[in-house]
């Protein structure tokens, strides 16, 4: 259990390492496959201990671009699971295009998008939809992923063949060109594509988007990652967005952030969330910047509106200055218009009826708001109860430019409760036997309550096991893909040394004299076709056997001197003439010349080549 605990923290400590030293944030990654990829590239390095592995990447900064191609497994594809791309055309398309004019812009993000594949398929599914001069002007596909090697692959739009099986045939004569058994997407259409670096858990979205296409991405996060992005993914796309997620995701339990349109193919509506910040957002910035620029164009009546509201309502600037409060806010609190601009912290309303500066503070940290029930206020004998509500006014970039506090008074929905209360403590001796009928009910309900918690909790886990399913069989299919890449470059290597041992045998049936090529230690390893023919001896006897043993009709012996300095390097190419019996037992004078064999790269002798040729007529 110990051991357990010290690598995971080891594992945490590699993690922070790579955020501060390379700017990745792996720490919302789900453990267990994070953990499987980081392994596999320690093995790849012999490296056993996550401590060990900072160290070899703090010695070697080139292992950090080896570490993040393995943990970010780019596997992807052309319309990658047919069923939900064919009801992206035949319905998600045209519902899209039918809210849009005839030039207005249709803006997608192919989000996680690896090296292109997913993007250039939303390029073509849209343009078999859209007139092309509809296309040139007004689509636009972002397309990001935080792998900068698979983007630069996904800008060069080109791929070889089987990367390519999955476009139909018509689709790959129309938009790709195809060259030396490769495949460029065409360049008109390439353009509209424009890719880019982001980072989903740091970096902003991108905003107005109409489709969101992030398939098998999230499930590679856990749960609390998965929201913070959900979240974003809901600022980016327009009210009437689409949300296209992979067959492994489902979005169960953001049910009030994106309906499901077809939960079988995993596509989702964005539920837009009108809030009462959205209501006070342009008064806000109205007041903060002074400026109304891009705002309501009736600022006196929303003004109005505020102005008039029955609940007291004030707005506080990030700065901590009082710049908005309605006619009931003053009146209720004694303001005077001249407090207005004043730092919340000079007035009573800081701390009476509620200390707010605090809460204001919580609500900057937390981004949400926080509500305070039944505040009680005292003004001499009066006691008023209030239901405070501070909440967040922020920026399209989610920052936050002040707070908007509304003061419900409910003194007298309090006081109905205090009388109902005590109307009930009357009734409650002749309900007796209701209540004991209402607390079996209870107990039925929790029960049930119980059962269903349990159900979620399963169908949780099964979701939790089906993504991580989904991820193995992703990077087995990396794996895979791995092993046909290795696999072609051996076949490639094969062919090669095929041709040279072709070039080489060639060689040696063309030289008229026997020739011979012996190792360092005297054996036989090259026994050509002139050789056998002078000897009778065949190329797969004596291969292998030391060249002193053979049986043949030259005196071998009398080679053993300057084969044997030819080795050590105190000679180089030398020629004797000897005494002979070929084959046929006619004797024949034998002239052989040797020379040490050597490579370029190293000048020690790896063995001898000797050339034997009949010199009786010569003689």
């Amino acid at each position: 259990m110990t051991h357990t605990r010290d690598r995971a923290d080891e594992l945490e400590a590699l993690l922070d390492y790579l955020k501060r030293a390379r700017g990745f944030d792996f720490t919302g990654y789900k453990r267990a496959s994070l953990t499987r990829r980081i392994d596999k590239r320690m093995l790849g390095v012999d490296v056993e201990g996550y401590a060990d592995y900072v160290r070899y990447l703090e010695a070697n900064p080139g292992e950090f671009a080896q570490l993040f191609d393995t943990v970010l497994i780019n596997v992807t594809g052309f319309f990658r699971d047919e069923g939900p791309w064919a009801f992206l055309r035949e319905e998600l398309i045209p519902r899209i295009l039918a809210t849009k004019g005839p030039r207005e812009p249709v803006r997608i993000w192919s989000a996680g998008c690896a090296t292109g594949e997913e993007a250039y398929s939303l390029a073509m599914a849209f343009a078999e939809v859209m007139p092309a001069d509809r296309v040139r002007d007004c689509l636009k596909i972002y397309a990001t992923d935080v792998d900068e090697g698979a983007l630069a692959t996904a800008r060069q739009g080109t791929y070889p063949e089987r990367a390519v099986s999955g476009v139909p045939p018509d689709l790959l004569a129309r938009y790709f060109d195809a060259a030396d058994g490769h495949y460029s997407f065409r360049k008109e259409l390439r353009r509209l594509v424009i890719f880019g670096r982001n980072d989903l858990v740091q970096d902003a979205p991108i905003s107005r988007i109409d489709l969101l296409v992030c398939r098998n991405t999230l499930m590679y996060f856990d749960a609390e990652t998965q929201s913070r992005i959900l979240a974003r993914f809901h600022f980016a796309l327009n009210d009437d967005g689409y949300l296209f997620l992979g067959r492994a995701e489902t979005l169960l339990s953001h049910m009030t952030t994106f309906a499901p349109v077809d939960l079988k193919r995993r596509i989702f509506a964005k539920v837009p969330r009108p809030t009462f910040r959205d209501r006070l957002l342009a008064a806000s910035r109205h007041a903060v910047d002074g400026d109304g620029a891009g705002m309501s164009p009736h600022p006196r009546l929303r003004d109005a509106a505020l102005e008039a509201s029955p609940v007291a309502q004030v707005i506080v600037d990030r700065a901590g200055t009082l710049a908005v409060a309605n006619e009931r806010a003053r009146s209720l609190f004694h303001l005077a218009h001249d407090d207005v601009g004043r730092p919340l912290q000079d007035l009573e309303l800081s701390y009476r009826p509620a200390e707010l500066r605090s809460r204001i503070e919580q609500v900057y940290q937390e981004r949400r708001a926080v509500t305070l029930p039944d505040v009680e206020w005292r003004t001499g004998p009066a006691i008023r109860w209030f239901a405070v509500q501070l909440v967040p006014l922020l920026d399209d970039e989610l920052e936050p430019l002040g707070v908007s506090i509304a003061f419900d008074d409910v003194t007298a929905l309090r006081e109905v409760r205090l009388q109902l209360d005590h109307s009930h403590q009357e009734l409650e001796s002749a309900y007796e036997e209701l209540q004991s009928t209402n607390e079996e009910l209870e107990t039925t309900n929790e029960e049930l309550h119980s059962t269903v918690e349990e159900l979620e909790t399963t169908n949780e886990e099964l979701q939790s096991t089906n993504e991580e399913l989904e991820t193995m069989n992703e990077e087995l299919q990396a794996t895979n893909e791995e092993l046909h890449t290795m696999n072609d470059e051996l076949r490639r290597r094969g062919d090669e040394l095929n041709e040279v041992n072709a070039f080489l045998e060639s060689i040696f049936t063309s030289v008229r004299a026997g020739l011979v090529v012996l190792d360092r230690n005297l054996d036989v390893l090259v026994w050509n076709g002139r050789s056998e023919d002078l000897w009778g001896v065949r190329h797969a006897e004596v291969e292998g056997t030391s060249f002193f043993a053979l049986d043949i009709g030259l005196p071998v012996e009398q080679l053993k001197a300057p084969l044997r300095a030819a080795l050590a390097g105190d000679g180089d190419a030398f020629e004797v003439s000897l005494p002979a019996t070929n084959r046929r037992g006619r004797a024949i004078t034998c002239r052989v010349s040797g020379a040490p064999l050597v490579s370029s790269a190293d000048a020690t002798p790896r063995g001898v080549i000797l050339f034997v040729d009949d010199a009786t007529d010569d003689a």
